[in-house]
């Protein structure tokens, strides 16, 4: 998929902002805090905490040849609430993105794909973050070869659900996983405009 040509806005940059000395708050396998004497771009000192990210986010949107898609179910301990979202993960920062997206995918679904788009780049929460995450869209999917086992941590459930229903709740503010709501958009932006298989992008849509 060629990227298109960025508009001139995109080329405009303004003052940036500075970091000064560097204090770790606290560290662990999967974060770190820092808080930095800054300067803001105004020229305004400030105190800044940020949160580093030791892993990149991973999520993965399964499409099955008839429009059904998968969702995962757990409990998320930040928000202390269930949520329902698409197979996601974290990859080593070293590692291969298409390669934890693969693995991701058999660890939560049990499932393995022919064909791997990515179609997502975003950044996650940027005022007060470092994660950064891609997104694929899973093709051609089939049982997974070889056992993968899910995160000792995790206890999820898994939905099989037609695309457009898992877009309609996404729409309606029932999914609210940012990078769920993010993918399943442009999975639909992708069947509208033609860039999916035309007989897929017609069962995704009606």
């Amino acid at each position: 998929m060629t990227a298109p040509q960025k508009p001139s806005w995109l080329c405009a940059h303004g003052a940036a902002w500075s970091r000064g000395e560097a204090r770790v708050i606290y560290d662990n396998p999967w974060i770190r805090v820092t808080e930095y004497a800054a300067v803001a771009p105004t020229g305004r000192p400030a105190t800044y905490g940020l949160v580093s990210h030791k892993n990149l986010a991973i999520a993965v949107l399964p499409l099955f040849d008839d429009g059904m898609t998968v969702l995962v179910g757990q409990h998320r301990f930040a928000m202390d609430e269930y949520s329902w979202e698409i197979p996601e993960g974290g990859g080593p920062q070293g590692e291969d993105p298409l390669a934890s997206a693969r693995r991701e995918l058999a660890e939560e679904t049990g499932l393995q794909a022919a064909e791997w788009l990515e179609v997502l780049r975003v950044q996650l929460s940027n005022s007060v973050s470092d994660e950064r995450a891609i997104g694929y869209i899973a093709l051609g999917l089939s049982p997974a070869e070889e056992p993968h086992c899910a995160d000792e941590t995790e206890a999820i459930t898994l939905a099989r659900v037609p695309f457009a229903e898992a877009f309609e709740a996404a729409m309606a503010g029932q999914l609210e996983d940012v990078l769920t709501v993010a993918m399943l958009l442009k999975a639909y932006h992708m069947a509208a405009k033609g860039l999916l298989a035309p007989a897929l992008a017609r069962v995704m849509l009606r």
